[in-house]
Order: structure tokens, then sequence, then C-alpha cells
């Protein structure tokens, strides 16, 4: 198999509150190590300066410095990785007031509700419905409490002067008792997350099309730039952000991608969590446009014990394209890729076991994001549980 010198990657991460430096920085804490464990070398770039979106070179090698070929004792593969952080959608969506924020997230759960999306999470996913349920049901409970202490002078036949101070009671409860409590949950965080599903399924804010549009023209601009292989990569949500942008390249350019090697890796994907929605119509069809495309293999890296991603469910299927090529569903396991002691830790933060696909191993396992984007063997050996991950 020869191996990959030049790889360009272009990598759309999930919703976190990170611009594209911090989801670098993170990279590279993860390339270390991996390189540690699986015994190579590698060298992380500075950012780019001024450069939007952030880009950065990473070098990785093992055993001589002989040129990437078959049968080579050693490997050198250079590839460039360039970050479409959504950090400024999550800014976006994340001001205002807490009220506000609230407001939104329950106007954002009833949009879901009324296009869909619970009937269809229950059906393919039950445990992404419950994932959906939990905040709002949360906070649907911590306001029938507030109310219930505020009338507590009422069920107790006071006089009505004692709101005086049950108003300010349940007030108290509301923002010193319940918000810090939730928080441990990131409630309002995933009611912004909510409110990113309705704008990419519905399509209807200016704002969000219009960083869109010019994320495309961006990424056009990095797949023009000449390597062995393209790996378009996103986690969770930013699989949703990566469907919009490379189905408007192929909308535009349908053959945008001849003559290329393109994976199409979507990782924990949450393209379901907005193409389930009724009036998702334009970003089902570019599900469909990516999946006919004959240059792009498409993996779709999942995992059992990840509850925020549709485990085993075809998503081009879904999504209303049974008659086109599949994704290749990669099943993975965290426990596999973390030591017992880190994998007892972390395993009842479903947030942060759905962070593990970007993150970096404990342990040799079968996949591994800092191979898959910056090894030298090409990201469709990842499809393969057998094939190897690195030459040995």
């Amino acid at each position: 198999m020869k191996l990959v010198e030049t790889r360009v990657v272009v990598h759309f991460p999930g919703f976190e509150p990170l611009d594209g430096a911090a989801h670098r920085a993170r990279y590279e804490r993860s390339a270390k190590q991996s390189a540690a464990v699986w015994g190579y070398s590698i060298e992380v770039g500075a950012p780019a300066a001024t450069n939007d979106p952030l880009y950065f070179e990473v070098a990785t090698g093992g055993g001589d410095t002989a040129p990437a070929a078959t049968g080579s004792p050693g490997w050198q593969t250079r590839s460039r990785i360039h970050m479409i952080d959504h950090d400024v959608l999550v800014s976006r969506l994340r001001s205002g007031n807490t009220l506000s924020q609230i407001i939104a997230g329950f106007r954002s759960c009833a949009q879901i509700m009324t296009d869909g999306g619970m009937r269809g999470y229950f059906r393919h996913a039950w445990r992404f419905g419950l994932f959906f349920l939990f905040p709002f049901l949360l906070t649907a409970l911590a306001i029938a409490l507030t109310a219930q202490i505020a009338i507590i002078p009422y069920s107790l036949g006071l006089a009505p002067w004692h709101m005086l101070w049950s108003g300010p009671l349940a007030l108290c409860f509301f923002i010193f008792a319940f918000l810090p409590f939730s928080e441990r949950f990131h409630t309002l965080h995933l009611f912004a997350d909510w409110k990113m599903a309705v704008a990419l399924g519905r399509m209807d804010r200016a704002d969000f099309n219009d960083w869109l549009e010019d994320r495309a023209a961006a990424v056009r601009k990095a797949l023009a730039e000449e390597a062995d292989e393209y790996v378009i990569s996103s986690h969770s949500m930013g699989s949703n952000v990566a469907t919009h942008v490379i189905g408007m390249l192929l909308e535009r350019e349908p053959e945008i991608f001849r003559g290329k090697r393109v994976v199409f890796a979507t990782l924990g994907s949450a393209i379901l969590q907005c193409a389930l929605l009724s009036s998702a119509t334009l970003l089902r069809a570019r599900v469909g446009l990516i999946a006919r495309c004959p240059e792009i293999s498409w993996l779709d890296v999942q995992c059992l014990t990840d509850s925020i991603n549709f485990y085993k469910v075809p998503v081009v299927a879904v999504a209303g394209h049974a008659d086109a090529p599949a994704a290749k569903m990669i099943l993975i396991r965290v426990k596999q890729m973390l030591t017992r002691e880190r994998y007892r830790r972390i395993r009842k933060d479903q947030l942060r076991v759905h962070r593990q696909y970007v993150l970096g191993p404990d342990l040799k396992a079968p996949f591994d994001f800092t191979l898959m984007t910056s090894g030298p063997m090409p990201a469709s050996v990842f499809a393969s549980p057998e094939a190897e991950r690195i030459p040995g």
C-alpha cells in the first residue's frame, strides 16, 4: 500500500465554546498522546498568522527518514489541517441574559417537536431522544419547583402579603441553587446546541447562511491545495456544518473532487439531529450529494457507549437516500482506547465520552483520530479492523 506523503485535512469541530486556536491546542495535546502510544514522531506547527479559518502543519515520521513508499523502512507524512470551527455561532447563541436563553431554548424545543424531530429520535435512537429531552425536563422541573415555593403562602392559607418573602425566596432558589446545579449538566449550553440544530435544519437564519457561504469559500480554497489525500473530518454538530459546506460546493461544482482521493469522516455524527426535522430538506439533499459523489469515501464512526450519536443507524438511508451508497460504519469502543482508571472516571460523563473521538488515546486501538488525519496510512484503512494503522 502506497503511504501518504501529503494530506489536506478540513476539520469541522463539534459544538463547543472553543476557537480555532483552542482546537489546535487540543489537537496538539492529543497528537502527543497518540505519538507516545504508537511510537512515532510528531511535530505540530504554529498556526498560520492572520488566517481565517486557522490552519497549521503537522509532520509525522517513523523509522528512518526515507520518503513514504511501499516497503520503505521509514516514512514521513506532512498534513495541513484547516480548523473550520463555529465558535462565533456558539458565542452568538449563548449571548443574552439567562432568561432570554431559557426562553429561546424552549422555543427551539417546540420547533424540534413540531418538525417531527423528537419522534424521529425515539424511532431511530431512543438514547438520543432522552438526550434531547433531558435539559428541558430538568429546567421545567426547576421552574415548577420555583413556582411552588412562590405560592407557599397561598397553599398555607396565609395573607397575600406573605408573597413578599416567598417570591424572593423562589427567585433565590432558581438563581443560586438550580442554575449552578444545572451547569454540571451544561444545560444552557445544550439549549444553545438545539437552537443551532433548528437553524441548520430550517436554514432560515441569514446570519448562519452567510457564515456558511463564507466557510464554503474558505474550504474551496483549501481543497485546491495539492495533496495525496483529502480528509474532511467532522465531530458531532460539526458534521451538519460539514454536510452543508461540502454539499454547497458539490451543488456548484459537481466535478470539484475529480482526480482526488477524498475521505468524508463523520465522528459521533449529529447529522440526523438536524436531518430528521421535516424542514431540513436542503440538508437531506446535501447528504445525498455527498453519498453519491464517486470520489468520496464516507466513514461514519460510531460508539455504543456514546449516547449522543445515532449508533448503528444508516445515516444516508434515514436521510432519504436508500438508493445511494451507504456510509461505511466504523464501530469503536472508548474502553479500548483508555486505561481502565481513566475510563472509569469519564464513563458517566456523556459529553466527555462524546469528545473522545477527537482526543488522544492511552492505548493502541483500532481508531485514532491523529493517525487518521496525520498518519502515514490512507484514512480509508480505518474502515477495516484488521488493517495496519501504522507501518510495522
